[in-house]
């Protein structure tokens, strides 16, 4: 110990001037580290595994699954990372890359006639369509795709829909020559005879003023641009449908007998027409309807005004309808088809007329009382199923009251007549209390 002690005391004192030349005063070709840890150093490292790359996997413990794999970053991108390129995690799952979004669709190589994936229809210059329509004289052009096309421009459900807007502003309107201008436009010639169908369709739906003038949208479409054959076929696809049609319409079956009537009439449809639908449908309501209809006389008159006045005719014209439909009620005395055609008229403020009228024609038949009697009941069938008021027709009367002088000069027993038939209707309910008469 005491040795020791010498030792220690005779070490050269360190300081910050005598660093690094500790056992060499001079402090020339001796390293700051000495040998001993040199060699130890150096045992060490050949001790060590051959070195292995950054990226590759590292195990940790031999003979373990456990692995710790880590990814350098860094270099000289680094500090300029995009997120786009990571890979790491589920950033960008499902995403598009930019090559397959769709933008150089327009710079692709156009497929060679011979690659089995060739599709003569959708790599081809044209656009084909059903139809079998030729092209235009002004030719079709399809901007989008700068292809020329052939048939119609438009689908069939899309022109029926064009079409229903057509149709509904013409109810407003009365412009048929718009229509005739929204249908040429269209250019869809070989769906012309949808035309007929989807206005008949329509007007079903509303009321007399639409229906004349559905009737006079036909013979304005007739024979330019709608055809006879056009026509003809319309007509054949809406007997067709009746049948859906009358689910919804019971009495579809009634008006379009009237249409194909009236059609006749205006010549918008061929009689042999109603002959060939007569062999091919025995026995069919609508077609014996409008064959009835043509039968009667005078039927060029009647199917002329068979829509009634309901179209915004002025009240002259709806006289002539009323006197009219009472003389034909006198003769034939079906209940079912005068309350029709006063339903179609749409004119319940002007029924009292009816009455008035009703009773003046029933007075000058030769057997005035029958006459008045079946008057009777036609206003008792009408009040009960309530086309007709009360108070109507006690208006009725009292206007006939007050014209007994003039009418007693063509009828000289109209009083006692005009008594007889108020107390037939207060018997058979037609009227008010008397209070309010």
């Amino acid at each position: 110990d005491i040795q020791s002690m010498s030792d220690f005391a005779r070490r050269p004192e360190v300081t910050v001037e005598t660093m690094g030349k500790v056992h060499n005063p001079t402090g020339e070709g001796v390293r700051a580290v000495s040998s001993q840890v040199q060699n130890r150093v150096a045992k060490f490292r050949n001790n060590q595994p051959p070195a292995v790359d950054e990226h590759e996997t590292k195990v940790k413990d031999v003979g373990t699954a456990r692995r710790n794999i880590t990814r350098k970053k860094s270099g000289a991108n680094e500090g300029k990372f995009d997120s786009r390129n990571k890979k790491q995690g589920g950033h960008g799952k499902g995403k598009w890359s930019e090559i397959m979004d769709g933008s150089l669709d327009d710079f692709a190589d156009p497929i060679d006639q011979n690659d089995p994936l060739y599709d003569e229809v959708e790599h081809s210059k044209y656009i084909l369509s059903g139809g079998g329509e030729e092209l235009a004289p002004t030719g079709k052009y399809d901007e989008n795709t700068e292809r020329a096309i052939y048939g119609p421009m438009l689908t069939l459900p899309e022109f029926k829909i064009r079409l229903a807007e057509s149709i509904r502003e013409y109810f407003d309107s009365a412009d048929s020559d718009e229509v005739i201008r929204s249908i040429e436009e269209l250019k869809c010639r070989s769906y012309h005879s949808e035309i007929v169908k989807k206005a008949i369709s329509l007007s079903l739906d509303e009321g007399p003023r639409e229906r004349e003038l559905i009737s006079r949208l036909l013979t304005c479409l007739h024979p330019t641009p709608l055809s006879e054959d056009d026509m003809e076929a319309g007509f054949q696809v809406l007997l067709s449908s009746l049948d859906d049609l009358t689910i919804d319409i019971p009495d579809a079956k009634a008006i379009v007998g009237s249409f194909l009537a009236r059609a006749v009439v205006d010549e918008v449809l061929p009689p042999a027409f109603l002959s060939t639908q007569n062999n091919d449908r025995p026995g069919d309501e609508v077609v014996e309807k409008a064959v009835s209809l043509l039968s009667r006389e005078h039927c060029t008159a009647r199917l002329e005004r068979v829509w009634g006045p309901g179209d915004g005719r002025p009240v002259s014209e709806l006289k002539a309808v009323l006197d009219q439909l009472l003389k034909e009620y006198l003769l034939s005395r079906e209940l079912d088809e005068a309350a029709r055609c006063v339903r179609e008229l749409g004119s319940p403020h002007f029924h009292h007329e009816l009455v008035k009228r009703g009773v003046t024609h029933a007075m000058e038949e030769a057997s005035p009382s029958e006459s008045l009697d079946a008057m009777a009941a036609l206003f008792e069938f009408l009040v009960k199923n309530a086309i007709v008021s009360e108070y109507q027709v006690a208006k009725g009367i009292s206007r006939l009251q007050k014209l007994l002088p003039d009418l007693s000069l063509d009828v000289p027993s109209a009083p006692t007549l005009l008594q007889e038939f108020v107390t037939l209707a207060r018997e058979r309910g037609c009227l008010p209390p008397v209070k309010q008469l």
